[in-house]
C-alpha cells in the first residue's frame, strides 16, 4: 500500500540537511524498490530546502514508521514535523486501469 511521508525541517536547519544528504540517498537507494517518488520541499525561489516528500509502498504503518525512522536525515533531528499518510494513487491510471 502506498504512503506519503511529509516531513518539515526545524528552522535554520539546512546546515544538517546538507551535511546528512549523502547519507539520506544512500538510504533511499536501498529502498528503491518501494521507493515511488522522492524529493526536497523547496522555499518559492529554489533557493532553499525546507522538508522531505516521499511516496513509498510498504505493507503497512509499522513498516513505513520503521522506515522513516532510521532515514539519516531523521536519525540527524533536522526534522520538526513527520507526518505519515496512507495514500491512493488514482491518475494517471496505470496499465491496469487502477
Amino acid at each position: 500500500m502506498l504512503f506519503v511521508i511529509l516531513c518539515s525541517d526545524r528552522p535554520d536547519r539546512e546546515h544538517v540537511r546538507l551535511q546528512n544528504r549523502s547519507a539520506h540517498l544512500a538510504f533511499l537507494e536501498d529502498y528503491k524498490d518501494r521507493l515511488v517518488a522522492a524529493g526536497p520541499l523547496q522555499s518559492d525561489d529554489g533557493a532553499h530546502m525546507s522538508g522531505s516528500l516521499l511516496i513509498m509502498d510498504f505493507p503497512d504503518r509499522a513498516a513505513v514508521e520503521a522506515f522513516a525512522a532510521k532515514d539519516p536525515y531523521n536519525l540527524a533531528e533536522l526534522f520538526e514535523s513527520v507526518v505519515i499518510r496512507r495514500w491512493k494513487k488514482v491518475l494517471p491510471a496505470d496499465a491496469t486501469g487502477s
